[in-house]
């Protein structure tokens, strides 16, 4: 017996192990590479998508129609086989309406590129009518103001981290910012597989309802349809950008994207000078009057208390670019220093930054006998500059008074003051020849510089910079009537008792009708502000913004802008995409990453795809990248990335990379 069942189990293995040999390996699924394609007309609103795009660090390919050169859209621009798989060449299309070719051709080989691989499409800006699931308009007209509101579909989806309400701009009364088109959805088509799903819709100040953006679904297709006009640079789009992107990508993509706001207070322990009222210049500065004085500004012990208690509020931590000397002045002068003795119990609640012993000029040896100042020239016309070693003091002096009152830096972090050392026009072309030198003696990494006149990071010596975005709370005023009777003299015409350099520069400043001191500040100043902080915040833009200790006393006028910002934030984002507040040595690593991945991309040395459930990833070894993916999505059976705005995303590294993606996802 048992003899008979070793034989039967042995025919039986043998019987196995043929059939497992006659199988053969199942075939790879179709395989969808990580780059959009962008069709341009040369519209905005192509223009905008493109820029976010850009700005996340997703690979595109760009088809200009307005090019005679430009390729033709055929099924092998689309498509090929690799591996014995059909590939897809893009994850997404990008095009300025639902059907822009003259060539009908072009058109039939995206349509079927498009269903064969389940390939999203965004028609930026269209007219209502049958081929995008909508009836004509029932509206045309002026968008500015319009209060839309995002659907339940779209807040499940795409635009999870979005509370629902988008609220369209209208920053003059004078002037049509946008322009929409209101329609209907159509009922369903069966025939078709044809539905209309209203992501973004708003009742107009006429009475009529309907959609602004939704996505049309038909005979295998998928098409987000947007009918209201914008540029990269408006409030309405700056919600909406990333959440198209990620409907686009299907949350599968190269990039990253996060909502940055980081402040950096300027001349902590500091007296800084007061604006002149009465002869619209700040004393030691620009005032023609040698004598001419006016007081002191300085934070007090009551400062600190409020600044805590707002920090505490808003969740929120300042980081405070103190000058030592300041302090050691004001023990000399008066015994002790009570802001230093506060700022000490509660230094925990600051991240602390060296912004030089006594804030001197660290470049070029400046003459303030003429108004504007001028560098200081040899015999031969060189320019003299501030010594190496003069520069080394400031910058050493100051950490060794945060190492004697426990103030906790990091000393490869350095802001000099007015971002002196680095050039300066017109006075001061080029960098300091002693300035980078210093930087790498004392192990300086990260230098601030400003982002109005220095934009982007560059290399000094051993050390980065970071551009700051200067905010116009002036650092010479601590109150709204000072504040407001500066800004007038910078932005009203001589007519209206201005200085009129608003007139002399018509390309880059305009012209206001005066402000009125007891108003102006928080019906004109602070909504702008306001504004412009805020679009740097939701730019995927980790630059900090830059202010001064005098801001932060008497009337304390930087809060109601800090404030606008945050609130506005509050009110448009889910609690799944807070605001990322960094350190500078750390934003400054984010910029350097951020350039280092766009040029990888340019290069085309980073690629990637899609396939039977997973992303493979191919990169140089020593390249951070960029990449956001749906959640749950793993590597190696461990959870993959950071959570923000209802997605995973990081900057990984590796030569190569496999990530297994979710098995359903409801982007």
């Amino acid at each position: 017996m048992r003899a008979r069942l070793t034989a039967i189990l042995s025919a039986t293995g043998v019987a196995i192990a043929s059939l497992l040999v006659a199988i053969p390996a199942q075939a790879a699924g179709p395989r969808v590479d990580l780059r959009v394609l962008v069709i341009s007309d040369g519209q905005t609103q192509v223009a905008a998508v493109a820029a976010q795009l850009a700005s996340e660090g997703v690979p595109v390919t760009t088809v200009d129609l307005t090019s005679a050169s430009r390729p033709t859209i055929t099924t092998a621009f689309l498509q090929d086989t690799v591996g014995g798989a059909p590939r897809a060449k893009f994850q997404a299309v990008v095009l300025p309406n639902q059907a822009p070719f003259s060539n009908q051709a072009e058109m039939d080989a995206l349509v079927a590129f498009e269903a064969q691989f389940g390939i999203r499409q965004y028609d930026s800006y269209v007219y209502p009518y049958t081929a995008v699931g909508l009836n004509t308009p029932t509206y045309a007209g002026k968008a500015d103001g319009f209060a839309a509101t995002l659907t339940a579909s779209a807040k499940a989806g795409a635009f999870r981290y979005l509370k629902g309400a988008v609220t369209f701009e209208d920053d003059s009364p004078t002037v049509d910012e946008s322009y929409a088109y209101v329609g209907s959805a159509l009922p369903d088509d069966p025939t078709h597989a044809a539905h209309f799903e209203p992501y973004l819709t708003v009742t107009t100040p006429t009475g009529v309802s309907g959609s602004l953006l939704g996505v049309y679904t038909h005979d295998g297709r998928s098409e987000l349809v947007g009918t209201f006009a914008y540029n990269n640079a408006q409030r309405q789009f700056r919600l909406l950008a990333h959440g198209i992107v990620s409907w686009l990508t299907k949350g599968i993509s190269f990039g990253y994207n996060r909502n940055y706001f980081a402040v950096h207070v300027d001349d902590v322990f500091l007296n800084n000078t007061a604006w002149s009222e009465s002869a619209n210049c700040t004393p030691g500065s620009d005032c023609a009057d040698p004598n001419l004085a006016t007081a002191d500004i300085r934070m007090i012990p009551a400062d600190v208390s409020a600044a805590v208690k707002w920090e505490q509020q808003r969740g929120f931590t300042f980081d405070l670019l103190y000058n030592g000397g300041g302090s050691d002045e004001e023990v000399a002068l008066n015994g002790s220093d009570p802001l230093l003795d506060y700022l000490q119990v509660n230094k925990a609640k600051f991240r602390w930054v060296n912004h030089t012993y006594q804030h001197p000029f660290l470049g070029c040896v400046q003459d303030h006998t003429v108004v504007p100042w001028k560098c200081v020239t040899d015999g031969a016309g060189a320019t003299q500059y501030v010594t190496k070693a003069a520069i080394t003091f400031q910058i050493a002096q100051n950490k060794t008074f945060a190492t004697q009152k426990g103030l906790a830096i990091q000393g490869d972090e350095l802001v000099s003051g007015e971002h002196s050392g680095m050039r300066i026009l017109p006075q001061q072309p080029l960098d300091s020849p002693n300035f980078g030198p210093a930087l790498t003696d004392n192990g300086i990494a990260w230098a601030g510089s400003d982002n109005s006149r220095d934009p982007q990071q560059r290399q000094i010596a051993n050390a980065r910079t970071v551009p700051r975005y200067p905010m116009n709370v002036y650092y010479n005023v601590s109150t709204e009537s000072a504040e407001v009777d500066e800004y007038n003299w910078v932005y009203t015409s001589r007519a209206n008792g201005g200085s009129g350099i608003c007139e002399d520069n018509p390309l880059t400043t305009t012209c206001i009708a005066p402000l009125n001191p007891d108003t102006g500040y928080k019906s004109y100043i602070v909504p702008l502000e306001t504004r412009i902080g805020f679009s740097h915040v939701i730019g995927n833009d980790p630059r900090p913004h830059y202010v001064h200790q005098s801001n932060l006393t008497d009337d304390r006028i930087l809060y109601p802008v800090l404030n606008g910002i945050l609130d506005t934030y509050g009110a448009a984002f889910a609690t799944n995409c807070p605001v990322v507040n960094l350190r500078m040595s750390a934003i400054g690593t984010e910029l350097q990453r951020e350039a280092a991945w766009r040029t990888a991309v340019a290069a085309g040395t980073v690629s990637g795809y899609i396939q039977d459930g997973k992303v493979t990833i191919s990169a140089p070894s020593t390249l951070d990248l960029a990449l956001t993916m749906p959640e749950g999505t793993k590597k190696a059976s461990v959870a993959w990335g950071e959570k923000y705005a209802g997605e995973r995303s990081a900057w990984d590294k590796g030569s190569a990379i496999t990530l297994t993606l979710p098995a359903t996802s409801t982007v």
